[in-house]
């Protein structure tokens, strides 16, 4: 046992005390009055003395509970200071998110970026052109513009307006040859034979400038559930003789059969650009067609970018001459068809923007992309002067 003692001016205090700081685990032994304070004798004052002991187990308690206490602190300060950590990473990441935000919208962008050249990424990227092409147009412009002449907004935009259009191909006009044979093939979906009665129709009619041809349709897709009802539709309302095939060997007759008509045009089934096993397979159908037919992809103008660019690519045994871009009626923004071209090299041969036969199609012209682009305000006579008039589509 421990033995202590403890002083005050009166009893209750002493108490008080000694209640406080060991608790129940305190046995009083007695007290006494006693005198301190004064001087040689003088001037004391009274007080009360009170000894008492500690029991063993009420000091090992006494001491447990001090530790717990003593824990309990050390937990909450580390508690506090992951907090506190915590709290100024969070505050960190909002200013960081601030600073993008801030960088997003402001007029210029960062590392000294002129104004102009932020809002023309902006327009850019709002089109929908790709991160590549957006950086190529921009790194052309910082060449081409000096910072004082990069102030003329309406300069910047007819300069990258032009490089745009420069960029967009369409192809050489086929040799004339009898029969031409044309050939489209690409994804499910994206509206490849309605394509081919527009074309159809064009050619046996002879609308918007095309002359008038003697016309066939043959179809090998006949997997899906109503196609060759509806090519055989469009065939009856336009008088074009529709045959359907579905081996190489049937193709080949057929195509030698109509040796004497002017244009033959043959519609594919639409296949996955993953499913390389069926895109092999209808490769050997349409090698059938000859070296001299022109094969051309159809893909929608809704197509992301990189989707876009993967179809390119896995379409590319085909030897496609020219892309057909479908749908544009289905989207305000070009920018990720213009960027694909772009990026593959690859020539655009016709529009489709509706469902209407044969009033919805147009031979591609860079005009018709150029004028589509949102938040520019693309100068017509300029850019006819430069990449000709738009020819009539019907």
């Amino acid at each position: 046992m421990q033995y202590l003692v403890e002083q005050g001016s009166s009893h209750r205090e002493v108490l008080e005390k000694v209640r406080a700081r060991y608790g129940e685990a305190a046995q009083v032994l007695s007290h006494r009055t006693v005198r301190s304070g004064g001087f040689l004798g003088l001037f004391t004052t009274e007080g009360v003395e009170i000894t008492f002991y500690l029991k063993d187990d009420a000091v090992r308690e006494s001491e447990k509970k001090k530790a717990e206490i003593e824990e309990d602190k050390r937990r909450l300060l580390e508690k506090v200071s992951q907090e506190r950590a915590f709290q100024e990473v969070l505050a960190e990441v909002r200013s960081l998110r601030d600073t993008i935000v801030e960088s997003a919208v402001r007029p210029a962008t960062s590392d000294g970026e002129h104004p102009v050249l932020g809002a023309l990424e902006r327009r850019l990227a709002e089109n929908d052109f790709s991160a590549w092409y957006r950086g190529e147009l921009l790194e052309r412009a910082r060449s081409a513009f000096s910072l004082g002449s990069l102030d003329d907004a309406m300069a910047v935009d007819d300069a990258v307006l032009e490089w745009i259009g420069d960029a967009i191909k369409i192809p050489q006009a086929p040799r004339a040859v009898k029969p031409r044979v044309v050939v489209l093939v690409g994804p499910t979906g994206v509206g490849k034979t309605t394509t081919i009665a527009k074309l159809a129709a064009l050619h046996n009619l002879g609308i918007g400038g095309v002359p008038a041809q003697d016309v066939r349709m043959i179809t090998i897709d006949s997997y899906r559930i109503g196609a060759r009802q509806q090519i055989e539709t469009y065939g009856s309302i336009m008088r074009v003789p529709v045959s359907s095939v579905e081996t190489a060997s049937d193709l080949r007759q057929t195509i030698a059969m109509y040796r004497d008509i002017d244009l033959i045009l043959v519609d594919t089934i639409g296949k996955s650009p993953r499913d390389a096993v069926r895109l092999a397979e209808m490769q050997q159908i349409l090698d059938a067609c000859g070296p001299s037919a022109e094969v051309y992809l159809a893909v929608a103008a809704t197509t992301k970018t990189q989707d876009m660019l993967d179809i390119f690519r896995q379409f590319e045994p085909f030897r496609y001459r020219g892309i057909v871009v479908t749908k544009m009626d289905e989207t305000g923004r070009v920018g990720n068809v213009l960027s694909a071209l772009a990026e593959t090299d690859k020539a655009v041969a016709w529009i489709t923007d509706g469902q209407k036969v044969p009033q919805d199609i147009a031979p591609a012209h860079p005009l018709r992309f150029l004028m589509s682009l949102e938040g520019f305000n693309p100068n017509r006579p300029k850019l006819e002067e430069r990449y000709g008039l738009l020819p009539r589509s019907s």
